[in-house]
């Protein structure tokens, strides 16, 4: 019996029967840490669970059963400090495997983890650590990561341990050497101190393009929902390989480098790079034997730039594509070059994958896929009501019956912003797009982003889908432009590709490119070449940066 059977009914032989009858079964009192990595270890001690490697020649694999006891180590480590049941931790590791550690570590305790990114400011780390009340931080070997923390304490009162991973550091705790020490054994809690299923479990401060970034809060039975995005999405096997390539600092590290495939018995894979250089990513799937593997659009088209015919990349079984819409140029090239079919999936940082391409679907470049089984999904219109087919309007999750598994339990300390997007019985994504006769979903835009110019409504993917088939264009954004006859005009903000450079005769060849590949009504009427565009620091187009600038010329 596989593990992930005590949590489904069964097995399916399509989406509909997925849709239809897929059933979780939802423990009390369930903690990944002891029900899954724990459970595991019994099981299957010597079965490898992670593997990891970096730039430099170093590799490690751990087994479940050295997962299991490390995180035991850390957790009698951290509970030695007064780590307790809801105290928050951020964990600032990169894709060092201290990170899996620190997390089921947490999880067993009933602490709350908070996985930040190494490339947060001051500035950054004081909001957070205010707003979460930061109790630890455990972060890895980057000097400035250490001086930011450093500073950012000096006006953060409740942060009171600091614990360095991979190098000591003045006045933090070494996590490397603390931990060894520490008993391989460590207690299920019980009583008051025992983690309930709607305890809060994960904190996670999304990227957001405009504001301060919103707190979101999931609960102990979120990594149940992963199975969906693991073994239905992902198509993680047992005694497979993924690799999701994210930095831990983010949501979608916890969709691809943890809960699901672990669930499915697949060892993760964590390449620690210190920057995406195509090329040794593609040696590094070939060198591990990479099973299952999923990456942004962006990451594919850069590896499409390599030799793909110089790797053998028979190993790879199933690629998933998710992080930004996908354009049908790159899933075409993938495929007539590998074999492979990319299976775009869509989700949030509040939410699990929502909706997706599932193994039994036959994929439509570009679309986003169907609604996942676990939740009841609608695009509906500003009065609420449901769109006809083709007819665009808001992704929304009706929560009115129940609220699914995986499901956040709202934005931590701020019932007002979480009753403005969930509300009558609805989580309003924010998120537009249309559903055609066959029931795929296709990606529109961000609602702030949609451009509305001579009663027509577009959409900022579909323009820079036909700009990116270009060859000149490496990346692009579509912004609104103010324009007193349409109301607004289409703008296109455009990094050229190597061997390409601005001129007027360039921009009329984008423009008559974009008026042959999609609607000539959507061209873009202003393009402006630049040398990289605005982003979060998770590598978000600020379009609402570009709009900004625009109004201040």
């Amino acid at each position: 019996m596989n593990l992930i059977d005590k949590y489904i009914n069964g097995e399916f032989n399509s989406y509909e029967d997925l849709k239809n009858n897929l059933k979780i079964n939802i423990p009390d009192n369930f903690n990944f840490g002891f029900d899954v990595v724990d459970e595991l270890a019994r099981i299957s001690p010597d079965k490898r669970a992670l593997v990891w490697c970096d730039d430099y020649g170093n590799e490690r694999t751990f087994t479940f059963k050295e997962i299991s006891e490390y995180s035991n180590k850390t957790a009698n480590f951290l509970v030695s400090l007064g780590i307790k049941k809801g105290d928050r931790v951020m964990l600032i590791l990169k894709r060092n495997y201290q990170f899996w550690f620190a997390i089921i570590a947490l999880h067993k305790i009933g602490a709350v983890a908070v996985p930040a990114t190494h490339l947060l400011t001051k500035k950054d780390l004081i909001f957070r650590n205010n707003a979460a009340e930061i109790k630890a931080v455990i972060c890895t070997n980057e000097e400035f990561v250490f001086l930011n923390v450093d500073e950012a304490q000096k006006e953060s009162p409740t942060l009171k341990i600091k614990i360095s991973a991979n190098a000591r550091h003045e006045g933090w705790l070494f996590f490397d050497e603390e931990i060894e020490s520490r008993p391989a054994v460590f207690e299920k809690p019980t009583g008051e101190a025992m983690p309930q299923n709607d305890d809060i479990m994960l904190l996670y401060f999304t990227s957001g393009t405009t504001g301060n970034p919103k707190m979101v809060i999931h609960n102990f039975i979120y990594p149940l929902g992963h199975i969906i995005t693991s073994k239905f999405w992902q198509n993680c096997r047992k005694d497979g390989l993924h690799l999701t390539v994210a930095e831990t600092g983010w949501a979608k590290a916890v969709w691809g480098k943890l809960y699901g495939q672990w669930l499915c018995e697949s060892a993760i894979f964590s390449y620690d790079m210190e920057k995406f250089v195509p090329k040794n990513l593609l040696e590094k799937i070939v060198q591990y034997k990479v099973t299952t593997f999923c990456a942004p659009p962006t990451m594919y088209r850069f590896m499409l730039g390599e030799d793909l015919t110089q790797y053998d990349l028979s190993c790879l079984e199933y690629c998933s594509i998710a992080g930004e819409p996908l354009n049908p140029e790159v899933y075409k090239k993938f495929k007539e070059l590998t074999g492979h079919r990319l299976m775009e999936g869509f989700g949030q940082t509040e939410t699990v994958v929502t909706v997706a391409n599932f193994p039994w679907m036959t994929p439509k470049p570009g679309s986003m896929g169907k609604p996942s089984p676990l939740y009841d999904i609608d695009i509906v219109d500003e009065n609420g009501n449901s769109c006809d087919i083709g007819e665009e309007g808001e992704i929304v999750i009706k929560t009115e019956k129940n609220t699914p598994v995986g499901m956040f339990l709202g934005y931590h300390k701020d019932d007002e912003l979480t009753k403005s997007v969930w509300h009558d019985g609805c989580y309003h994504t924010g998120d537009i797009a249309w559903k055609d006769e066959e029931g795929y979903f296709w990606y529109v835009g961000r609602s702030d982003d949609v451009i509305k110019s001579s009663g027509y409504r577009i959409g900022p993917f579909e323009v820079e889908s036909a700009l990116i088939e270009h060859p000149a264009v490496i990346e692009t954004a579509i912004t609104a432009v103010p324009d007193e006859i349409r109301g607004q005009i289409v703008k296109a903000t455009v990094v050229l590709a190597k061997g390409y450079t601005p001129s007027e005769e360039l921009k009329k060849e984008l423009q008559d490119h974009v008026k042959k590949v999609t609607a000539p009504y959507k061209y873009p009427r202003i393009i402006e070449f630049v040398d990289e565009l605005p982003k979060t620091i998770s590598g978000k187009i600020r379009r609402v940066e570009l709009r900004e600038r625009d109004k201040n010329k």
